[in-house]
């Protein structure tokens, strides 16, 4: 692999969401600085974050705000210009999609803005950027990142594996929230989605929740039959009223189904314990605070990751058992991406047969 010519600067060929449904290729300029990264994505995979966008169905605002951009930030590629010691090129890398304003301004964290002084992490970080939300996402040749916002995939993790290292991480940074009360607790996971499936995952393969103690709730058997890792159960057929408790609940379900599951989970968890908050909704949710006040529970909201949550995954992800359950969801082909008009085909497919398996993306560019 040759390195660019031109290091000061790279041209991108991106796949823009202009507005929702429409799909155009345009050329991006990204300039280098020095501590920075030149990947070329190879494999991504579609979220419903994606879908959103490309159907309109977020909020007009956040439409006219975000728009245009490239979508898809869950991927991997290929290193094809360093300025960093550290990654070389030729490397494969997870492309964290999360971009700190401290590491885009070249600053120290105590000086970037009062969430970081704190120490609030990332996620809350006001000069902060989102691959594929507000900010050019994975569907282009060439993305410009900082070094610490690109992982080194290990040899024993092949490019599937790693390609849902993004959606894993969430489920990571969750789950490390309240890693002090999981080794003798109980915990009860909402949702047979994707979401859920790998929140699960993580908390079995990662943090060690052993089946009898991880128990699943779905509406769906034929999805709630891939958690072979976790006690499982239908939301219609369990009597939450005269329910076992559980020390955590974690809600995954988001969109119009986040009202029952968090008031179910509210209903089964014991008073001093958990409630986490992962599911995505455009709605406001009616909640059972009486019940949260009379069992004191802790509530708390998780959304995205940051780099240093990628570490200690993909070690995970070397784990024979860890890669055997995460491809459940892999599909039993990747779409090849040559050009916009796949990408938009891709796009609109993935929208209209929402499968539970993700749509995974072989970019060839």
């Amino acid at each position: 692999m040759q390195p660019l010519k031109n290091k000061t600067s790279v041209q991108s060929r991106a796949y823009r969401l202009l507005k929702p449904g429409e799909i155009s290729e345009v050329t991006l300029e990204h300039k280098i600085r020095d501590g920075e990264i030149v990947v070329q994505p190879s494999m991504g995979s579609i979220c419903h974050a994606d879908l959103r966008y490309f159907t309109g169905q977020r909020r007009p605002e956040a439409l006219a705000k975000k728009l245009p951009m490239a979508l898809i930030h869950e991927g991997i590629g290929t290193v094809v210009e360093s300025t960093s010691p550290d990654i070389q090129m030729g490397q494969r890398v997870i492309i964290v999609p999360n971009l700190p304003g401290y590491l885009l301004r070249n600053i120290s964290p105590q000086v970037c803005c009062p969430a970081c002084q704190k120490g609030l992490g990332e996620n809350y970080c006001h000069y902060g950027k989102f691959l594929g939300s507000g900010f050019d996402g994975i569907a282009q040749s060439h993305l410009v990142l900082p070094a610490a916002c690109t992982i080194p995939i290990p040899d024993e993790v092949p490019d599937e594996i790693a390609v849902l290292a993004e959606l894993c991480s969430v489920s990571y940074q969750a789950a490390s929230r309240i890693a002090d009360r999981l080794p003798a607790s109980r915990v009860a996971v909402f949702g047979d989605g994707p979401v859920g499936y790998l929140t699960a995952a993580v908390l079995h393969h990662v943090f060690g929740v052993t089946k009898d103690r991880l128990h699943v709730f779905g509406a769906i058997p034929e999805k709630l039959e891939q958690f072979q890792f976790a006690s499982r159960a239908l939301v219609q057929e369990y009597d939450f009223t005269h329910s076992a408790s559980f020390d955590i609940a974690v809600e995954c379900t988001g969109g119009r189904f986040s009202e029952s599951a968090i008031n179910q989970a509210i209903d089964i968890i014991s008073p001093g314990g958990a409630l986490l908050l992962m599911g995505v909704t455009e709605e406001r949710v009616p909640m059972n605070t009486r019940d949260i006040l009379e069992k004191g529970l802790l509530v708390i909201g998780s959304s995205r990751s940051s780099y240093s949550d990628y570490h200690p995954l993909i070690s995970a992800m070397k784990d024979i058992g860890f890669q055997t359950t995460l491809r459940r969801l892999l599909p039993d082909q990747n779409v090849t991406i040559r050009t916009s008009e796949d990408f938009a085909a891709v796009m609109k497919e993935a929208a209209e047969h929402r499968g539970w398996k993700k749509t995974v993306l072989n970019f060839q560019w």
